[in-house]
C-alpha cells in the first residue's frame, strides 16, 4: 500500500518540516487570513439562519432542531428550503448558551479555528493522496510527499473563495462539513491494516466508523454524503492499486479477462457494498426527513434550470461550471450573491462566451488523459484523485441529480478547492523537477501567490464584516443583480438614508420589473414620505405578480387608509390575513381602520385578534384602553389596560393610559403610582408630566401640580392644553395666597 517517495517533492521551494511544525504553520496562515472578520456583525443570511431562528434560544425545545430545516422552519412547511443541518444548528445553539445571548464574535472565533483545524487536517489528506499509505515500526504515519501536501494545505488555507464560508456565520455548516469529510476518509484509511503485508486484510470496524462520521459531514450539510465517492476512488487506485484505463481497455476490447477473484481477495466488493448500502440508508433517511419532495425553487434562485430548451440548458450548465472554476483559478471578483441577472444566460451558440465552455472542457480532457494514460503511475493516481476530490463534491451543485437554489455560490466550493490545492502545488512540484534552472523564478511565484491569496482574503473578509460593506462591494461585480441593489437599498434604509436607498430600489425595480420585495420596500418609504399615489401602484403591482403577497397587502392596505379608500384598504387587510392567518401586524392596522370609521367594536375585536396572536403587541393593547376610554367605558379600560401590564410590566405608554383612566375614575393614589412609574421609565415624557399635573391639580396637589406643569413645559413649551391649564393653576394659587391670612 506504501508507495516509494515522491521523486519530485524535494523540488519544492519550501523547508522539510516535522508534521507538527506544518500543521502549525498551516493553521497559523489560515489564522492571519481571516482573523480581521472576528468582530464582524451578523450579516446577510446570519439574520434568518441565527438572528431570527427560534432553535437557537434555550426557550426552544432542543428536539425542534431534528424537525427543522438550517433556517427554523418545519421541514413539512411548503416555504422550507429542506436544508437538513441540525448539527450546525446545535453549533450555533451552543454559541448561544457560551456567550449568553446573540453576540457574533464568539460565533465568527469559532468559524475561524475550524477553518484553520480543517487547513492542518488537510496535509494529512493531501499526503495519504500523493503518497499512499505508509507507516513507520511505531504505527505512525509516513508522509513521502512533505513538501507537496505541505504547499497544498498552504492554498487551502489562504484561498479566497472560502472567504464566504469563514467569514460568513451561516458557513459554519461547509466547515463543519468538511471537517467531519477529511475525518471520515482518514478513518477510512485507518481501515487497512498497518505494516501488513496482506492487502486482503482491512477492518470492518473503521469502515463503519467512516460511515458514522460521513453521516455527521450530512448532518451538517448535504454534501457530507460525497466523501463515500472519494473513499472509493482511494480504495480502487491505491489499495487497489487498479489500472483504470488499462481495466477499460479490458473490457471493451476483451482482451486479458478481469481476474475477479484477485478483485474478491483485496475485500474491495465487500466495502464498495458497505459504502452503497450505507449511502442508499443516508439518501433514504434524508428523503423521508425532508418529506419525500424537493424544495420549491423559482426561476429567479436558477434560470438556467427553467430553460425549456435541454441544449440551452445544458450550454448554461456548463457556463456555470466555467465561473466556478475561474473563481477557483482566480478568487478576485467574489460577490455574496450571483442570482437575478447577475450571469445572464447564454441563449445562442454564437455567445462570445462559449469560448469559456470549450476551454474548460479542453483543460479537463487533458487532464483526464494525462490521469488515465500517463505511464507514470505517481502521476496517474495522484492527478486521478486530484480529480475526484475537485470534481466529487461539487456534484450536489452542478444541477445534474436535482436543480439547485442558486447560481454560483461561493461557500460549496469549500471542499472541492482542496482538489484544486493538490492540482496546483503537484503541477508547480513537476514544474520545479522538470525546470530546475528557473527554481528561484519559480519560488518567487510560489510565494508571490500566497502573498496574493493573503491579502485577498483580509480584504475581502474585512468586507464581510458589515453588511454596508459586503453590499456595496458587489456592486462593481455584479451591477445587473437586481438583489444587489436591492440589499444596498435596504441596508441604506435601516440606517435612515431613505432618499440614497429609493436610487437603489428603483434600479433593482428596472433590472427585475417583476421584483415584489423591492417594490414592497420602495413602496414603504414612499408611504412614509406621504407619496400615497406612487406608492398604491407599485403595492398593487407587487401583489398582482405575487398574488400571496401578504406584507404588500397589509401596506397597501394602509396607504389605501391613508388615501381614504376605506372599503379598499379593508379588503386589502382582510387578503392579507387570507394569506397569513396569524398576522397580528395586519389585525392592528385593520382595528386602526375601523377606529377611524367609528366602528369601534369591530376595532375592539381586531386588536383583540392581534394581541391573541402576539401577546407583546403593545400598540394594539394600548389602542384598546385608549378607545376604551375615549367613548366612556372605563371599567372595562381598567381592566384591559390592568391584562395589559401584566404581560408587558414595563411598558410606560401602556402605563399612562391605565394611570389616565384610574384618574377619571378617582382613583388618585393608583393613577399616581403609575404616572410616576411611567415617568421613572420614561422621565423626558412631556405629556406623562403634563396629565400627572392634571390628576394631582384634581387631586387638589396644587404644588406638585405646578411642579409637573413647568416640567411638561420645559420639555415641550407647545404642548396643547398644558400651557392653559397652568395658567389656570397660578391663577388659583394667586387668589389662594390672596385669601391667607
Amino acid at each position: 500500500m506504501a508507495l516509494s517517495e515522491v521523486y519530485w517533492d524535494h523540488q519544492i521551494p519550501l523547508p522539510k518540516l516535522a508534521p507538527v511544525q506544518a500543521k502549525v504553520t498551516v493553521a497559523l496562515l489560515a489564522l492571519l487570513c481571516f482573523i480581521n472578520s472576528y468582530d464582524g456583525e451578523f450579516v446577510f443570511d446570519d439574520s434568518e439562519a441565527i438572528v431570527n431562528n427560534k432553535d437557537l434560544k434555550p426557550t426552544t425545545p432542543l428536539n425542534n432542531i431534528w424537525s427543522n430545516d438550517f433556517w427554523g422552519s418545519n421541514l413539512s412547511s411548503n416555504s422550507s428550503h429542506k436544508s437538513y443541518r441540525p448539527l450546525t444548528v446545535l453549533t450555533f445553539r451552543l454559541n448561544y448558551l457560551l456567550a449568553g445571548g446573540l453576540h457574533p464574535v464568539g460565533f465568527h472565533v469559532l468559524n475561524i479555528i475550524l477553518h484553520a483545524v480543517i487547513s492542518a487536517l488537510m496535509i494529512d489528506v493531501f499526503a495519504i493522496l500523493i503518497g499512499g499509505l505508509a507507516y513507520d515500526e511505531k504505527g505512525g504515519m509516513l508522509n513521502h510527499a512533505p513538501k507537496t501536501s505541505l504547499l497544498a494545505a498552504l492554498f487551502f488555507a489562504a484561498h479566497p473563495v472560502h472567504t464566504e464560508s469563514v467569514a460568513g456565520i451561516v458557513g459554519r455548516a461547509d466547515l463543519l462539513c468538511a471537517l467531519f469529510f477529511q475525518l471520515s476518509f482518514l478513518t477510512y484509511c485507518k481501515a487497512f491494516n498497518r505494516g501488513s503485508d496482506r492487502d486482503d486484510r482491512f477492518s470492518i470496524q473503521w469502515v463503519v466508523v467512516s460511515l458514522l462520521l460521513c453521516t455527521a459531514a450530512m448532518l451538517c450539510k448535504e454534501q457530507g454524503i460525497t466523501v463515500l465517492g472519494v473513499n472509493a476512488a482511494f480504495d480502487v487506485l491505491l489499495i487497489c492499486n487498479v489500472n483504470v484505463y488499462e481495466l477499460s481497455q479490458r473490457l471493451l476490447l476483451r482482451k486479458n479477462p478481469l481476474n475477479v477473484s484477485e478483485i474478491l481477495r483485496t475485500g474491495l466488493l465487500t466495502r464498495l457494498a458497505l459504502m452503497g448500502l450505507g449511502g442508499l440508508s443516508m439518501l433514504y433517511a434524508r428523503w423521508r426527513i425532508m418529506g419525500t419532495g424537493p424544495p420549491a425553487f423559482t426561476e429567479v434562485d436558477n434560470p438556467a434550470s427553467f430553460a425549456e430548451n435541454i441544449f440551452l440548458r445544458i450550454v448554461n450548465y456548463n457556463y456555470y461550471y466555467s465561473l466556478n472554476a475561474w473563481l477557483l483559478l482566480c478568487p478576485w471578483w467574489l460577490c455574496f450573491d450571483w442570482s437575478m441577472g447577475c450571469v445572464p444566460l447564454i441563449k445562442s451558440a454564437t455567445d462570445w462566451r462559449m469560448v469559456w465552455l470549450l476551454l474548460l472542457w479542453c483543460i479537463l480532457i487533458g487532464l483526464i488523459s494525462q490521469a488515465l494514460c500517463s505511464q507514470d503511475s505517481q502521476r496517474r493516481r495522484t492527478l486521478t484523485l486530484g480529480l475526484v476530490l475537485l470534481v466529487v463534491p461539487f456534484l450536489p451543485a452542478c444541477n445534474l441529480f436535482f436543480r439547485v437554489g442558486f447560481v454560483i455560490a461561493e461557500r460549496v466550493l469549500y471542499l472541492s478547492s482542496a482538489g484544486y490545492c493538490l492540482l496546483l502545488a503537484y503541477s508547480l512540484g513537476h514544474c520545479c523537477f522538470c525546470w530546475s534552472r528557473f527554481r528561484k523564478l519559480l519560488c518567487v511565484s510560489v510565494l508571490a501567490l500566497l502573498c496574493v491569496y493573503v491579502a485577498r482574503c483580509a480584504l475581502r473578509s474585512h468586507q464581510w464584516r458589515s453588511e454596508q460593506s459586503l453590499f456595496t462591494s458587489a456592486l462593481p461585480v455584479c451591477p445587473l443583480n437586481a438583489k444587489v441593489h436591492y440589499n444596498v437599498g435596504k441596508n441604506l434604509a435601516d440606517r435612515g438614508n431613505t432618499t440614497a436607498a429609493i436610487g437603489y430600489y428603483r434600479e433593482a425595480v428596472r433590472l427585475h420589473p417583476t421584483y415584489v420585495h423591492a417594490m414592497n420596500n420602495l413602496g414603504n418609504i414612499l408611504k412614509e414620505r406621504n407619496e400615497l399615489i406612487e406608492a398604491e401602484q407599485l403595492l398593487s403591482k407587487a401583489v398582482s405578480i405575487q398574488p400571496d403577497f401578504a406584507a404588500a397587502w397589509m401596506n397597501l392596505g394602509i396607504v389605501q387608509n391613508s388615501l381614504q379608500k376605506f372599503d379598499e384598504a379593508e379588503q386589502s387587510y382582510w387578503n392579507a390575513i387570507r394569506f397569513r392567518k396569524k398576522y397580528p401586524d395586519c389585525y392592528y392596522n385593520l382595528g386602526r381602520l375601523y377606529a377611524d370609521q367609528n366602528r369601534h367594536v369591530d376595532a375592539l375585536n381586531a386588536w383583540r385578534n392581534a394581541t391573541v396572536l402576539k401577546p407583546d403587541h403593545s400598540l394594539a393593547w394600548n389602542n384598546m384602553v385608549i378607545l376604551l376610554d375615549n367613548t366612556g367605558n372605563l371599567g372595562q379600560a381598567e381592566l384591559i389596560g390592568r391584562e395589559a401590564l401584566k404581560l408587558l410590566p414595563n411598558d410606560h405608554t401602556i402605563m399612562f393610559s391605565l394611570a389616565n383612566v384610574l384618574g377619571k375614575l378617582q382613583k388618585y393614589k393608583e393613577s399616581e403610582g403609575f404616572f410616576l412609574h411611567a415617568l421613572r421609565i420614561n422621565p423626558n415624557a412631556a405629556s406623562c408630566h403634563g396629565n400627572l399635573a392634571v390628576l394631582y391639580h384634581r387631586w387638589g396637589k396644587l404644588e406638585l401640580a405646578k411642579k409637573h406643569y413647568e416640567l411638561s413645559l420645559k420639555l415641550d413649551p407647545e404642548a396643547p392644553g398644558t400651557r392653559d391649564n397652568y395658567n389656570m393653576l397660578r391663577r388659583k394659587l394667586d387668589q389662594l395666597k390672596r385669601h391667607t391670612p
